[in-house]
């Protein structure tokens, strides 16, 4: 599973003014004015404009955008505080950030045409205001902007971003979309309302992290359950704070007052409960990532490691834990295939085993291509060597791909890998509550080799596990695995595995595709689409045919055998293996693929036009393809034609052989294509079995020792409870000496608690006190007594007061008198746990007493 974070923000800065960023091109003027003409005058927050500029040019943008708003505007200085409802611009050839409430210029480090400001904006709001820092991206070209509103969504912020198709130049918004760094996504002119909106839910719903422990856990748990049952992951275990400030996030977006509208919103929702599932698992990750941890991995790591793998046989075997996209992965390829070259080692198997629960996240990390913007997290060295630059970014190393296994995992349930050498989990603890926390380290711990390396990230440490891991040195993040560390007897196995067909549960289900007409225009409409409406079908990304219109017996037919209705199948041979790649082709690119002039039969002269349109809107279909048949007209015939026709019959034979090569020749293309994708699903597949059978033998290996650790722990218990029932013998031998020692010595005697309520007394104490045995726990104070005594509790309170002995002579109402002596009740570890009260009888000596003085 996938999430990245820094540390959190600074205690200071969640208070103070509330600072939105706005980001736009040069070209992105209008989107501005739009965006402040609807800014209200009191809205409480500031507003930062970054915009790509010349840097030789004076800026008019100030001047331009006070005309669009009664804010102030001025352009920024350094050191100047942030004031609510006021406007600051960026200067020319300058980097704008925010430090301690107070922006901050400084000079572009980055050549003309490298810089990007709105992500060094973004960034620094994130770090600067964690979840209370909000992002705009508006019209602009690049994708300047796109990092920046991840790194304020992990930290909790709001991001937002134009809509497109509203924007001159959608490339920035798009961009930013595509990264799933966007919570809220409206024209310009909408955005303000919306932000305002956002803000005023969050509020309302006080769903701030203070907070979170004591919200409705009910609703929570149904919230996860939820969760669990639609993507069959259990999300309990992680931090309730972050979990309510991801709920609350897409509350603001929905415009919910409470989580039991939202729980009611998802329960109808599965896309919904899709959106929530990649908020909580925000992936935020790029190649070498805190570069100086990588440095020491390099430098102080890897060079013993490898001298030591090169004493035993086998591959060197690692594990990156959480690995998103994949950049972490490919960051250790690199240092180890870089580590082998430097050490003479070429010939060295490695095996990277990379997981993550997002689905999504492990497809990309598979395809291994990146965006060009990938060119700032690497040295130009390192990205002329190991990556390919294709359209619109880079694709990995073939040598480097084959090092790296990717696989859906869930580190919570499924069991880990092992006989590791290193083994990676960068800034995914920090998600997780104590209790788990405390039980994947000594997991880790088992997984590794003796000897092998864990790599934590920035803000995580081992914990109270000090003897499991030695680190390099007092603050670093690298540990050393200790070998004399009891891991094996502390590590918590994964009990169950979560279950394997998403059909084995109830789903939330969409909306009937095919609902009947409800009035008169609604069934002329469907009607006419039945008479007139080329024929077409529905189906969904495995080609599953769900919706068939008008007459398709032209173009598809049954297939022989066992009932399908997949298009694969129903297609007529002629169209099969063309439509097979145009429907690859709009599920993978998310557009329409038009096929022109195909025959349907080798020796027919009919012709079809197919278009395959994937679906966006509406929701219910998303996901879905549209197949079109459209016949084509034939060719008119013309007396002309027809003469030309006979004048041609001598070559009829060579055109029809030319069209037949023509047609073989596509047809191979087409055959390459298929064979190239099944090459890269076979690749698929085949990591997904290598990590199963890795999992299988982790299973059988924990299923081993927890055999021998059961059969250890019976024989354990069993002199424990030996131990246990001699120690009881003992005990209730001393029971019986202490209880005939009292009542041999004749004295009443008394033991109270601190709070003076009766806990234990001689039977000689019924001389003085009415007890009986139901009257154990009862406060001395509601007994009756015969002593005449009144002062008797506050000589109690004044003794547990001052520890101080009393002794007293008291007389009773029936004429006796007694010594009465109260001191502290002090256990073993001389600790004061109430108090003893001894009556010693005195009658016969004070009888004596009042002789002699009489004599």
């Amino acid at each position: 599973m996938a999430t990245r974070s820094t540390a959190a923000p600074p205690a200071g800065a969640t208070g103070g003014t509330r600072i939105v960023g706005l980001g736009a091109s040069a070209g992105g003027l209008e989107p501005l004015v739009q965006f402040l003409a609807a800014v209200p005058a009191a809205s409480g927050l500031a507003y930062v404009v970054v915009q790509h500029m010349d840097p030789t040019h004076a800026a008019l943008l100030g001047t331009l955008l006070q005309r669009a708003t009664a804010l102030p505007v001025c352009e920024a200085t350094d050191g100047q505080p942030v004031e609510p409802d006021a406007v600051y611009v960026i200067p020319p050839n300058a980097e704008l950030t925010v430090l301690r409430g107070r922006l901050r210029l400084l000079a572009p480090a980055q050549p003309r045409g490298q810089r990007l400001p709105i992500d060094l904006l973004f960034s620094s709001l994130a770090r600067e205001f964690g979840d209370r820092a909000i992002g705009v991206v508006l019209s602009g070209m690049g994708s300047d902007g796109s990092r920046g509103l991840q790194s304020i969504k992990v930290q909790g912020g709001l991001t937002l971003a134009q809509q497109p198709d509203t924007a001159q130049f959608d490339s920035m918004p798009a961009s930013a979309i595509a990264a799933g760094g966007v919570d809220i996504v409206a024209p310009a002119a909408e955005l303000p309302r919306r932000i305002l909106q956002a803000l005023g839910q969050q509020r309302s719903t006080q769903l701030d992290g203070d907070a979170a422990a004591g919200h409705a856990p009910a609703v929570l748990a149904a919230i996860l359950g939820l969760l669990q049952a639609h993507a069959r992951h259990d999300l309990s275990s992680y931090k309730s704070n972050t979990l309510v400030r991801r709920i609350a996030r897409r509350m603001a977006v929905h415009g919910l007052d409470t989580m039991d509208a939202y729980a009611e919103h998802l329960r109808h929702n599965a896309q919904e409960l899709d959106l929530l599932f990649k908020e909580v698992l925000i992936g935020v990750t790029s190649f070498f990532r805190d570069a100086p941890v990588w440095q020491e991995l390099q430098a102080s790591v890897l060079p013993p490691l490898l001298a030591r793998h090169a004493a035993r046989q086998g591959p060197l075997r690692a594990w990156v834990i959480g690995c998103s996209t994949g950049e972490e992965a490919y960051s250790l390829a690199i240092l180890l295939a870089e580590a082998l070259e430097a050490q003479a080692l070429p010939g060295t198997a490695v095996q990277i085993f990379a997981s993550d629960l997002n689905p999504d996240a492990i497809a990309l990390a598979r395809s291994g291509r990146f965006a060009a913007s990938i060119a700032r997290d690497l040295t130009p060295q390192r990205l002329a060597r190991y990556f390919t630059e294709q359209p619109g970014g880079y694709l990995i190393d073939k040598r480097i791909r084959e090092m790296v296994l990717f696989a859906q995992h869930d580190v919570i349930l499924d069991p880990p890998f092992t006989r590791l050498d290193i083994l990676c989990c960068r800034n995914l603890l920090i998600y997780f509550d104590a209790a788990l926390q405390r039980r994947l380290v000594p997991l880790f711990h088992y997984s590794l080799r003796p000897g092998g390396a864990l790599l934590l990230g920035g803000s995580e440490t081992v914990g109270r596990a000090q003897a499991l891991f030695t680190p390099l040195h007092p603050k670093s993040r690298l540990y050393w695995r200790s070998d004399h560390g009891d891991g094996v007897g502390s590590v918590h196995f994964p009990t169950h595995r979560r279950p394997a067909s998403r059909s084995a549960l109830p789903e939330t289900t969409l909306p009937p595709l095919n609902p009947p007409p409800a009035n008169l225009q609604s069934l002329v409409d469907h009607l006419l689409l039945e008479s007139y409406a080329p024929p077409a079908v529905l189906v969904n990304e495995a080609g599953d045919i769900v919706h068939v219109s008008g007459r398709t017996g032209r173009f598809l037919e049954p297939s022989a055998g066992k009932a399908n209705g997949n298009i694969h199948a129903m297609a007529r041979p002629a169209l099969r293996a063309q439509l097979a790649l145009a429907l690859r082709s709009a599920v993978h690119d998310k557009t329409a693929v038009e096929l022109r002039g195909l025959r349907l039969e080798d020796d027919a002269q009919a012709v079809v036009d197919i278009t395959v349109q994937a679906i966006a809107q509406p929701r219910a279909l998303e996901g879905m393809v549209l197949i079109v048949f459209r016949e084509a007209p034939p060719a008119p015939r013309s007396p002309q034609a027809s003469h030309a026709r006979r004048g041609r019959a001598a070559a009829a034979g060579d055109a029809a052989a030319s069209d037949e090569l023509l047609r073989t020749r596509e047809e191979i293309r087409t055959l390459r294509l298929e064979m190239h994708a099944s090459q890269e699903a076979l690749q698929a597949a085949n990591e997904e079995l290598q990590s199963t059978n890795e999992e299988l033998q982790s299973a059988n290996e924990e299923l081993t020792t927890s055999k021998e650790e059961a059969q250890s722990m019976n024989e354990e218990l069993q002199t424990i409870n030996g131990e246990l029932q001699s120690k009881l013998d003992d005990l209730a031998l001393a029971q019986s000496d202490m209880q005939n020692l009292l009542n041999s010595t004749d004295i009443a005697t008394l033991f109270l608690d601190n709070d003076l309520n009766v806990r234990r007394y001689t039977e000689q104490i019924a001389r003085v006190v009415h007890l009986r045995e139901g009257d154990i726990g009862r406060p001395l104070s509601e007994l009756a007594s015969t002593l005449i005594y009144p002062q008797l509790d506050a000589d109690l309170k004044e003794t547990l007061r001052t520890l101080a002995f009393s002794e007293k002579q008291i007389a009773t109402t029936d004429g006796h008198w007694f010594s009465v002596r109260i001191m502290p009740y002090r256990t073993l570890a001389n600790v004061i746990q109430g108090a003893v009260i001894t009556f010693v009888d005195i009658t016969t000596a004070k009888a004596l007493e009042a002789r002699l003085r009489k004599a």
